[in-house]
């Protein structure tokens, strides 16, 4: 005696050895013995053995039409498969038969439920057929995939993929048939989906490899502002009887803070620092607040920038020379010796004389009294004090100052093409110039602080505790500037930390509630926000400026390269802001100075390989 039986979810056939009431042993046609429940018996037959009826069923199994089973079973309720057996094949119907239905009803669920061990539903027509839809569509998707996969392995991109390339790479929905296809298609030519997608000529370049990575991970929804936002009514102020001037790079277009210097009868000076205004105009909640919460900076790169509020908007309140935007003044009244006599802030109109340029200045003939008719724009006298003051102003802070070494860059031309031209060249941090500019901005922004804090306003403060800088909603010390209390208020175009602290100013000098009160919701989510942000975007800049090195790197054809130890075999290249270790280099005093071969420049990664050639002396102590 042979049986049929379900085993594991299984149908098998097998001989029985023996058998009891509960259940039989049996040997498989492999010659395995298992044993077998009586309630998982399914079919008893004499004839043919058990290996010889699967072989028929299975060959029956495939000339079954499973649509013409299912219109037999109309009006049941439930049957045993051996009922829809001798319904299809007729009242004859062998065991390999009654096999083949029962293997097919067991591997076509969509047209019969299974009800119970041998038993099934017929499905309803509706779900029959949206299942024999689903199946149609994922035979198209199969089809479809399979020629996407060959397409990407011969070395081109299917168009459904060149447009989604960024995505598929950096932020896949791991269901979608592109990706499928990516992640196939790169397994059958052995590469990665990014090299795979290089080769296809889907990513337009390294640069915008690098650049959608982190727009996707950081502007999701795109950098372009919504649509309808318009630039806000500006309300009238008094005219301040200055003419400011303001100082920044080549390249900033936000120009926030200026500068102007009012001599005094007694030998003294009124200085005012001018910083714009758009919290005069952008009110709390409205959308183009909200656009500046969500973003809460700018993101500087080499190449460009993403900036926090539109160009329009920025353009409205930009200090651009021939203007008179309103600003919020912090005018400062000096002695004769330079001393701060008092303070006062102000909200008004500020006539901008001109935009002096960093460049311009570095060259320090301003000065030199000798050269004012030709220097810094008719400015030099006035930078001269300012100059003075601020050296002063950091004596006072017991500041250490450290001179080291930016550098600036400028891409020219279309970024993704390997044609446009990098440019980077040195520039000494510390230099007079900037010693002017970083010092007014910390005057300004401590007095803030300071008036502030007097009055228990919260705002979002600048704290340095332990060489560990963080945003507070209190005041409290900033131990790298040597001040007991500091805000950012001096860049409201680019920082929302800014905007959020010139609305708590312009309400003190306005004798009104604060903008923001104690526990607000706003500025303690901005708090919370605000560093990993910052953080995040100066993390990126870092890594295109690395980008746009390995890129001059590669334009310039240069083959080695000079670099001194910091410690170890940590090294800071010479003539480039690159700090990277060197495997090959055994441990040097700090200072030594290495001469180093370039092995390889991979801009997918990127990243810069290198070996040691030579390693000199230290530097001299």
């Amino acid at each position: 005696m042979n049986i049929l039986f379900e085993d594991d979810g299984q149908v098998r056939a097998g001989a029985i050895l023996s058998e009891s009431d509960a259940s039989a042993q049996v040997e498989l046609p492999g010659g395995r013995r298992v044993k077998v429940k009586s309630n998982h018996v399914l079919l008893r037959f004499y004839a043919p053995d058990a290996a010889v009826m699967m072989s028929e069923a299975q060959k029956h199994r495939a000339d079954i039409d499973m649509m013409l089973l299912w219109q037999a079973a109309e009006g049941r309720e439930e049957c045993a498969f051996t009922d829809l057996a001798l319904e299809y094949f007729g009242r004859d119907a062998s065991s390999a038969q009654q096999a083949a239905i029962l293997l097919a009803l067991h591997q076509a669920p969509m047209y019969f439920y299974k009800r119970g061990r041998g038993r099934y539903k017929r499905a309803p027509e509706e779900a029959l057929q949206a299942a024999l839809a689903s199946v149609e569509r994922k035979a198209r998707e199969a089809a479809q995939m399979e020629q996407w996969v060959n397409t990407l392995v011969a070395g081109d991109a299917p168009p459904e993929i060149r447009a989604k390339w960024a995505s598929l790479l950096h932020a896949p929905d791991r269901q979608s048939l592109e990706y499928k296809a990516l992640a196939a298609a790169a397994d059958r030519a052995r590469m990665a989906p990014v090299h795979l997608l290089a080769r296809a000529g889907a990513i337009p370049s390294t640069h915008a490899l690098h650049y959608e990575r982190f727009r996707l991970a950081t502007f999701p929804r795109g950098t372009a502002f919504p649509a309808g936002l318009e630039v806000p009514v500006i309300p009238a102020f008094p005219q301040a009887e200055v003419a400011a001037f303001s100082i920044d790079d080549e390249s900033t277009t936000e120009i926030d803070d200026a500068f102007s210097l009012r001599p005094l009868a007694d030998g003294g000076f009124v200085l005012g620092i001018h910083i714009a205004a758009p919290a005069v105009a952008i009110g709390i909640d409205t959308p183009l607040d909200r656009v500046a919460r969500d973003r809460l900076s700018t993101v500087y790169l080499p190449s460009s920038k993403i900036t926090m509020l539109p160009d329009d908007v920025v353009a409205a309140f930009s200090l651009d020379a021939g203007k008179t935007p309103p600003a919020l003044t912090l005018y400062v009244t000096l002695d004769a010796d330079l001393g701060i006599v008092g303070t006062e802030t102000r909200i008004e109109c500020v006539p901008i004389a001109s935009n002096l340029r960093l460049a311009a200045l570095d060259d320090l003939r301003w000065l030199d009294p000798a050269h004012d008719a030709t220097s810094a724009g008719g400015h030099a006298p006035t930078l001269r004090v300012l100059h003075a003051l601020a050296t002063r102003l950091a004596a006072a802070r017991a500041a250490e100052v450290f001179e080291r070494t930016d550098y600036s860059f400028k891409v020219t031309g279309d970024a993704d093409r390997e044609d446009c031209r990098i440019d980077i060249w040195p520039r000494l941090r510390g230099s007079p110039v900037d010693t002017v500019v970083s010092e007014l901005a910390i005057l300004a922004n401590r007095t803030w602080a300071a008036l502030l804090a007097e009055q228990a306003s919260p705002a979002m403060y600048r704290v340095q505790i332990a060489g560990k800088t963080r945003m507070s909603s209190a005041p409290g010390a900033h131990e790298g500037l040597n001040v007991p209390a500091y805000v950012w208020a001096t860049s409201p175009l680019r920082r929302f930390s800014d905007l959020v602290n010139q609305r708590q100013l312009l309400a003190l000098i306005e004798h009104r509630g604060a903008a923001y009160p104690r526990g607000d919701t706003v500025l303690l989510g901005a708090l919370a926000d605000f560093d990993t942000t910052y953080s995040a975007y100066a993390d990126f800049q870092q890594q295109m400026e690395f980008y746009w090195c390995l890129r001059y790197l590669r334009q310039e054809g240069i083959e080695q390269l000079s670099a001194r130890v910091i410690r170890d075999n940590l090294v800071r290249f010479t003539t480039l802001p690159i700090i990277q270790r060197i495997h090959d280099l055994a441990p040097q005093a700090p200072g030594t100075e290495v001469r180093l071969a370039i092995t390889d420049i991979d801009l997918f990664e990127p990243a810069l390989h290198v070996r040691c050639l030579e390693v000199a002396a230290a530097a001299p102590p």
